[in-house]
């Protein structure tokens, strides 16, 4: 009897152990290039180190969090295969993977921070970006048997390798565009949510981003990346993203503290490309644009609305405002405004909306959701 009671007990502890490790939420962290991969080298700044500084960093500030499990790719000067990178994150089951690198100009007054998704693009400045990172497979050993009918040289040829891009490529963008978003709360000149075929991320299924810090090349840029002060404000910066990420996807706990930055709120930007004025002709008198009707909000119930963009700037909700959309509506927190688009109560409406959205020129536009008038987390809203 006292032989089964210590199995059931045993038993227990092992099903109580495994449920608190799987309501983890894994964050696979990479810094880029290693070792006798350099990365880009300009006036005396190397990618390799600073890239692994600020994974080390990101890494520190979230593994204070309890609900969080980091797992790094390498946490010294060491070679790790694009393939094997993206392998460490599907064995660990990572619930995000995140790769961290500098970019760099021929041109060194280019500046500026991005954050990539895998995704096939014909923007030449895009596949320049990936060519420049999926060129390490040249440094791996039989290269030419891992990666058969891949030309580092070409990242187009990754079309037709992507079987399961779509399935996590709306939660990339999310995760991208909210990185994008805290890099601009710190002073950052954002560049944008891109696609480019990334052979990194090609690799890990899960959602998963590519972030450009900033342009080495660039000497003031250079010198940020390269200082104590600048690291420390980036990787918050990363690590507040991906706790926002968490939070909203998976749910909050009580460690998920996000620091924001001192900076003032005013100096924050449109998280969006600026809209475009219709022009007028001398003679024309343009008439004040009257203002769409409003739909009335919906208070009870689970609504899906797609956030699009963030401003300490208070703007009229009319469509030449939002590039043509309307049914918006705006909500607001101290002096930062948030602008949404749309409200429905089906997921796959929301969905559709966000691709409006996104095909308007929001491209970090995400869904959101409410539980009667309350802020929620997607997953809960369609547990609903």
């Amino acid at each position: 009897m006292k032989g089964l009671k210590q199995v059931v007990v045993a038993i227990t502890l092992l099903i109580s152990s495994l449920t608190f490790g799987q309501a983890k939420f894994k964050v696979a962290l990479d810094a880029g290039h290693g070792d006798h991969d350099f990365g880009a080298v300009y006036h005396g700044h190397i990618e390799k180190n600073i890239a692994l500084a600020v994974v080390l960093k990101v890494g520190k500030i979230l593994e204070k969090n309890s609900g969080i499990e980091v797992i790094y790719t390498r946490k010294n000067d060491v070679f790790v295969d694009l393939i094997e990178r993206a392998n460490i994150a599907n064995r660990a089951d990572a619930n995000i993977f995140v790769s961290i690198h500098c970019n760099a100009n021929k041109n060194t007054e280019a500046s500026g921070c991005e954050t990539y998704v895998m995704g096939m693009s014909k923007n030449a400045s895009n596949l320049e970006a990936a060519r420049k990172e999926n060129k390490v497979v040249l440094l791996e050993k039989d290269y030419e048997q891992k990666y058969k009918g891949f030309d580092p040289k070409s990242p187009e040829t990754l079309i037709g390798l992507t079987m399961m891009q779509e399935e996590f490529l709306d939660n990339s963008i999310a995760l991208a565009g909210t990185i994008q978003r805290e890099f601009i709360d710190i002073g950052k000149k954002s560049r944008g949510v891109k696609q480019a075929p990334f052979m990194v991320l090609h690799k890990a299924y899960m959602p998963r981003v590519l972030i450009e810090m900033g342009f080495i090349s660039n000497p003031k840029e250079g010198a940020i990346l390269d200082s104590e002060e600048g690291q420390n404000e980036i990787a918050q910066s990363i690590a507040n993203a991906i706790i926002a990420y968490k939070k909203e996807n998976y749910g909050a706990n009580d460690s998920d503290n996000i620091v924001k930055p001192s900076q003032k709120v005013e100096e924050v930007k449109v998280v969006e490309t600026p809209v475009q004025k219709p022009t007028t002709t001398p003679t024309e008198v343009k008439k004040p644009e009257t203002k769409p009707e409003v739909k009335p909000e919906v208070t009870s119930g689970v609504v899906f609305k797609v956030q699009l963009s963030a401003s300490s700037k208070k703007l009229d909700l009319v469509p030449s405002n939002f590039n043509g959309l309307s049914n918006i509506s705006m909500s607001s927190e101290g002096t930062l405004y948030k602008y949404m688009y749309g409200q429905t109560s089906s997921y796959d409406e929301a969905k559709r909306l966000m691709q409006e959205a996104r095909g308007k020129g929001y491209t970090s536009a995400f869904v959101i959701a409410f539980k009667d008038g309350k802020k929620v987390t997607v997953q809960e809203a369609l547990k609903q």
